[in-house]
């Protein structure tokens, strides 16, 4: 088939007639044609607001301020961590402009037609946990709402599992509303994200303004020490959270093709991140790193947790209108950062059984079970153990995919190939075992020797599960995103030599007959 490249630099797919019986095509994860890639410069900055104000991020900076950092050492951490994850999100995010795919079929040019899969789930199964810690967040807002306006009835309701019954109910109403939403498939979610964007950060100012005039200006937090200085104790603290601010985004680094594969250009989508991104991201972090720590002033506790500050609050008409901006701002992230992704990787999965729609109910069924409450319940949890661990395994993918298409291909791929059985991104049965095999060393390198700080409770055992690899989990996702990188570039690229020597010689000796469309074949 062939396919089109455009003055910009976009290629076209005009007729998938010849694909469109394959078993690895549907609908949904069809190249987009390009005179429907209209996304602009503004689409995609409202899209990473929406999805940056939300209580997670908020509680992100905020859980610094709760393991002892004054405001400067942890706004440092934020944003180095967020420049730094803008690299591998802005790498990948070229070949969803450039040939309209989806990440799931973006990873098969790397890890064959049937071996995606393990890349685009192991990213599935992570964005379920985090569904599930938004909708807990969302649905813990909606109870702490109603119980300002219903009364202590709602709140002292019978306990149910260690939670109020009410608690459970508004955990269950935010689930539907989520998922009806996402039934409607994902301009739906486009549209939410353009209206609910400039929105979103009235809660957070709200809270930020009543903690500011109670704790009687700035002046007072800005001068709060930090609990661990600038010595050793800082150092120790600083490495883990650094790759726990990246690991926050280095889900959204894969998948970023889910949404560039809609962008007018390469660099309407790029302009749009490099200023949605780092400005958001800091913005919601000195919200909440203000407001937590004049939290802390006011109330003598660190309060980590933006729905349960609100609930401190005195004026129950603030309470009210910081709470339903939290709510919107959450459904906003979830819907685009955790279901969108999710839905694309269960359908490439089953492309001929599973569509957008049924992928995010998927989602949503997966995230009730993890347990977020459970995640989401300690910081030391929330960043060392969840965000630290899975940082360092999708670290791992992104090193295969940057290598891939970068290094190896160059940026140039076959189309139609990505969509054919026993085409060139075929390999093995539909796997490519250098792909896996780097991924596999990337993430041992990473998470091998995950373990649980002294006096924090954990999952892991505190000399690590491989003891020798300890000191690398400090560094987990760098440690995953290198060692992806160079094992996969190192059990490659031998190979790829070898196959273009033999092609010189069978070239040479039949000058007559030359190889049509090598170019496009080879990527």
């Amino acid at each position: 088939m062939s396919q089109i490249s455009q003055p910009d630099g976009r290629v076209d797919l005009p007729d998938l007639s010849p694909i469109r019986p394959s078993r690895f095509f549907n609908d949904e994860l069809a190249p987009v044609p390009v005179g429907k890639r209209t996304w602009t410069t503004y689409n995609y900055f409202a899209l990473w607001m929406g999805m940056a104000h939300n209580i997670p991020s908020y509680a992100l900076a905020a859980s610094l301020i709760a393991l002892g950092m004054n405001w400067l050492q942890a706004l440092i951490t934020i944003t180095l961590g967020n420049l730094i994850v803008l690299i591998p999100t802005l790498a990948n995010s070229h070949a969803g402009t450039k040939y309209g795919i989806p990440f799931p079929v973006f990873a098969r040019a790397f890890y064959g037609i049937r071996g995606a899969n393990f890349a685009a789930l192991l990213r599935a199964f992570i964005a379920c946990g985090w569904f599930g810690i938004q909708t807990w967040v969302g649905g813990e807002a909606i109870y702490i709402l109603v119980g300002k306006l219903a009364g202590s009835g709602w709140r002292d309701a019978a306990n149910l599992g260690g939670q109020p019954w009410t608690l459970w109910l508004s955990f269950g109403a935010f689930w539907v509303v989520q998922m009806l939403i996402s039934w409607r498939g994902m301009e739906a979610v486009r549209r939410l994200e353009n209206w609910t964007a400039p929105l979103v950060s009235v809660g957070f100012l709200i809270l930020l303004a009543y903690v500011l005039i109670k704790a009687g200006g700035i002046g007072p937090i800005l001068s709060e020490p930090s609990k661990l200085g600038w010595g050793p104790d800082f150092w120790k603290t600083f490495a883990p959270s650094l790759m726990a601010m990246i690991a926050f985004w280095s889900t959204l680094s894969l998948n970023m093709p889910d949404f560039t594969r809609f962008g007018g250009s390469q660099a309407k989508q790029v302009r749009g991140q490099i200023l949605g991104l780092p400005t958001t991201m800091t913005f919601i972090s000195i919200v909440a790193i203000l407001t937590t720590s004049g939290g802390a002033l006011l109330y003598g506790e660190t309060i980590w947790d933006p729905a349960k500050l609100a609930d401190k609050f005195s004026s129950p008409v603030l309470v009210v209108v910081a709470l339903v901006a939290l709510v919107l701002a959450t459904v906003s992230a979830n819907l685009a950062a955790n279901v969108v992704s999710p839905s694309y990787d269960f359908s490439n999965a089953f492309p001929r059984r599973i569509t957008f729609a049924v992928g995010g109910l998927i989602t949503g069924v997966i995230g009730i079970l993890i347990q977020p409450w459970t995640l989401y319940s300690d910081p030391s949890i929330y960043i060392f153990a969840w965000l630290g661990f899975y940082g360092g395994i999708l670290g791992a993918v992104a090193g295969v995919l940057i290598a891939g298409y970068w290094v190896v291909r160059r940026t140039s791929l076959d189309l139609a190939g990505l969509y054919t059985e026993r085409g060139p991104y075929w390999f093995r049965a539909g796997w490519n075992w250098q792909a896996l095999v780097a991924t596999l060393a990337g993430a041992v390198l990473a998470v091998g020797g995950a373990y649980t700080a002294p006096g924090s409770d954990g999952p892991f055992p505190a000399d690590g599960l491989i003891p020798v690899l300890k000191p690398l989990y400090d560094y987990s996702w760098v440690a995953g995103l290198v060692g992806g990188f160079v094992v996969y570039l190192a059990l490659v690229l031998p190979g790829r030599a070898t196959e273009s020597h033999e092609t010189k010689e069978e070239t040479s000796e039949q000058p007559g007959e030359g190889r049509v469309g090598t170019a496009a074949m080879d990527g």
